[in-house]
């Protein structure tokens, strides 16, 4: 299976997940973790929502990180006199 069909299917797994949670009451985190450990199914639902959740947290930390090393290579660039300058400058 390809990644970006895994993702798809991550994805929309993870947006099922919220939508059947978002249905139940809200609750304590003392009753949430016992419906996590005693509920195989909302157990499922669950770790794939945390599991969405960290891969975007992850998505954009890499995209955050990439524009950084852009925008450095960019300033980088800019103090780096091309060979061109020398000769208009002589």
């Amino acid at each position: 299976m390809n990644s970006s069909l895994r993702t798809r299917l991550r994805d929309r797994l993870a947006r099922i997940a919220r939508a059947l949670t978002r249905a139940h009451r809200p609750c304590s985190p003392f009753e949430e973790l016992v419906r996590i450990e005693s509920d195989p199914a909302y157990r499922a639902l669950f770790f794939a929502q945390l599991d969405a959740a960290l891969d975007e947290r992850h998505a954009a930390e890499q995209a955050a990180a990439v524009k950084e090393i852009e925008a450095a290579a960019e300033r980088l660039r800019a103090l780096i006199p091309s060979p061109g300058d020398h000769e208009r400058a002589a």
